[in-house]
């Protein structure tokens, strides 16, 4: 089995990540299996971000990486929180903190409360792969009053998918793969690192 490092300890998206990419014989391991520390993300703009993440998982691990940089983007508020989507709340937030913040700013506006989620995923092949895979995916929707469901992970309860009446984490997770931003971006991933000849065998998801 291939083993490639995900630049995250995110449970949610570690699980995504390894059932996207499994059928290719590929096992997704998370950074945290090789204590490889949080580096701080200084870009200004989700690609540097993941860059920035999946040079220093590689670095420290020795193998290829991916990292994902992804965020919500609120048309109302600028497209913030953006790049700070995981901390908008503060250094430490957890899910539930940046989701009460978020409902608490967009009290006073009515629908529609248009917003989408970002993914940038890279792949590097070592850390100073001078040429690293950058795919780009968003998901449209609008920002509910209220939060439901209890399948996903971050912004999930609150974001309504476009065409959809549900929330994002009222999805199943074969939905979601097939809709969301990350999905989206993986799909792209896959066929680029097939074409570079990382990936064989297996079949699209």
């Amino acid at each position: 089995m291939q083993q490639i490092v995900l630049a995250s300890g995110n449970k949610g998206k570690l699980a995504e990540f390894d059932q996207m990419l499994a059928s290719y014989g590929v096992t997704v391991l998370p950074q945290s299996q090789f204590n490889v520390s949080e580096v701080a993300e200084t870009g200004t703009t989700f690609v540097e971000n993941a860059i920035i993440k999946a040079r220093h998982a590689a670095e420290i691990t020795g193998l290829a990486a991916i990292a994902d940089d992804s965020g919500l983007e609120v048309d109302l508020l600028q497209g913030a929180p953006g790049i700070y989507s995981a901390r908008y709340a503060g250094e430490n937030a957890k899910d539930q903190d940046n989701v009460l913040k978020l409902l608490e700013t967009l009290k006073d506006q009515p629908a529609p409360r248009g917003a989408r989620f970002q993914c940038v995923l890279v792949y590097m092949r070592h850390a100073k792969d001078p040429t690293p895979i950058i795919c780009q995916a968003s998901w449209e929707g609008q920002i509910d009053f209220s939060q439901r469901g209890a399948n996903g992970h971050g912004y999930d309860p609150i974001f309504i998918p476009e065409n959809y009446q549900c929330s994002a984490a009222e999805l199943s997770s074969n939905e979601k793969n097939a809709l969301s931003h990350r999905g989206k971006a993986l799909v792209q991933l896959i066929a680029a690192m097939q074409a570079q000849g990382v990936l064989t065998g297996g079949n699209a998801q």
